[in-house]
């Protein structure tokens, strides 16, 4: 029995993200399968996301202001395009990313994370390189080369989501908590 079941309080291991439309989450979940190294554990499409910021563990009252955080948060709808690919070799991760953060993603990011230090929660930073928008499309990989990826997959974002992971020996489990909409962009 951990600490925080011993107190009472249940842990939450959760995070902000955006969730690709079924179009998009295809493209992905295919675009990992085709790349993915033997060996290696292209996600589940189900699975797919771009995370925004990942807190980690909280209690059950954290929770709470984690929601009313995020309810606070004004922000415009955005299209998101994917448009190239990645790998981190120390973590074996294949990944499809940006080249060029739309504004309003990195808009976003920037009010989430300036509630949430305001509000005392720690939350990962990337090495101190803020937001490096990606989704994950496999785990284990060995890779050399990356081909370029000459088609871009995008979606529009019209929300953003407060999401628990449970972690499984095989894999990670995703339950959305809650969903905050975005407002619609006004026309230029």
């Amino acid at each position: 029995m951990n600490r925080a079941e011993i107190d009472g309080a249940r842990s939450h291991r959760v995070f902000f993200a955006l969730w690709p439309d079924a179009e998009a989450m295809s493209h992905l979940a295919s675009l990992g399968q085709a790349l993915a190294s033997p060996g290696s554990r292209p996600l589940r499409a189900h699975s797919l996301h771009l995370t925004l910021v990942f807190i980690g563990s909280v209690t059950s009252a954290q929770l709470g202001q984690l929601h009313a955080i995020a309810e606070g948060i004004h922000a415009e709808a955005f299209d998101v395009r994917l448009d190239r690919l990645g790998f981190w070799p120390q973590r074996g991760i294949l990944w499809a990313g940006c080249e060029q953060t739309p504004s309003p993603l990195r808009r976003l990011f920037a009010s989430l994370s300036e509630a949430l230090t305001a509000a005392d929660f720690r939350f990962e930073r990337h090495g101190g390189q803020g937001l490096i928008p990606h989704v994950t499309l496999a785990r284990r990989v060995r890779c050399r080369n990356l081909p370029r990826l000459d088609t871009p997959i995008a979606w529009h974002v019209d929300e953003f989501a407060l999401v628990e992971s449970h972690l499984h020996p095989g894999a990670a489990s995703y339950r959305t908590l809650a969903r905050f909409p975005l407002a619609v962009a006004d026309p230029p």
